[in-house]
């Protein structure tokens, strides 16, 4: 889902330079390693064309390391500035073909492109198939989001290689009940549709609070909450009481002793775009 939190990248032709400010701006590459330069890399052998040199200059706001899609932004941001500087007009199921080759999944990257709600698969080695999900206009999401950080590899490195079948079926009923929730507008049933067997048990081993900040956000009036990505950020949705559920969610991280910053946003409807080019 994709939340109105928005990276800026400016282009411009010129010698070979990377610059961050704003959120992750001392931990975000500064060289070719820095995933917005391979979102550009990507476009340009995509065309066949050779990667200009070109001073990227980045402007964060989404937090960096804390499950909130940091990674996706910076490749989309580059793959759709590419695309506009090489006059490529790539469609948005050719951006998010490259994005989840480069990410390994479109679960992120898909609706920083489209916007809203998308859920994706892989189909074959080589072919991914993303469609979107219709969205009540008034959900709001409410986050704490912890100061400690929580690299995705390590955190995915708790997860077990096998799960239980029954595991498995809990999961999959809830993942088809998340979708039909969110479509239908019966958002009462997210209480049920947001819990989980396959990630959050063996994340909060690395994060104790987090079932905690869930109960919290749900006695504040969320209508359902959940781990962000791979965490340690925790994500309410809500048509209301936004400003409780918060409140709920930082008390109780303030008497757990978890420091951080709690924040209210809407959902991001439209995708990455050109803002300006010249």
């Amino acid at each position: 889902m994709a939340l109105d939190v928005w990276n800026d990248l400016t282009l411009t032709r010129g010698e070979f330079s990377v610059s961050s400010t704003g959120e992750g701006a001392d931990l975000a590459p500064h060289d070719t390693r820095n995933l917005a330069v391979t979102g550009v890399e990507a476009v340009f052998n995509h065309i066949g064309e050779p990667v200009p040199s070109l001073k990227y200059e980045q402007y964060n706001r989404i937090p960096f390391s804390r499950g909130m899609g940091s990674s996706s932004s910076a490749i989309v941001s580059g793959l759709v500035a590419a695309s506009a500087i090489a006059g490529a007009d790539l469609s948005k199921e050719d951006l998010t073909i490259l994005a989840a080759d480069i990410e390994g999944h479109p679960d992120n990257v898909a609706p920083a492109i489209y916007g809203g709600c998308t859920v994706g698969i892989r189909h074959g080695a080589d072919k991914w198939i993303v469609d979107q999900v219709k969205l009540p206009e008034e959900l709001y999401a409410v986050l704490f989001v912890p100061e400690v950080k929580m690299n995705t590899h390590e955190s995915r490195s708790r997860l077990p290689d096998q799960i239980s079948r029954t595991d498995a079926i809990y999961n999959i009923g809830r993942a088809a009940l998340l979708v039909n929730a969110l479509s239908s507008g019966r958002l009462e049933l997210l209480q049920y549709a947001t819990d989980d067997r396959l990630h959050q048990p063996h994340r909060a081993q690395a994060f104790t609070a987090m079932p905690q900040l869930i109960e919290a956000a749900m006695k504040g009036g969320a209508h359902g909450a959940f781990l962000s990505g791979a965490g340690p950020t925790v994500l309410a949705l809500a048509t209301g009481r936004e400003v409780t559920i918060s409140y709920e969610m930082a008390e109780t991280a303030r008497i757990l002793g978890v420091e951080g910053k709690s924040m209210i946003v809407g959902v991001a409807h439209e995708g990455a775009s050109v803002v300006s080019s010249s």
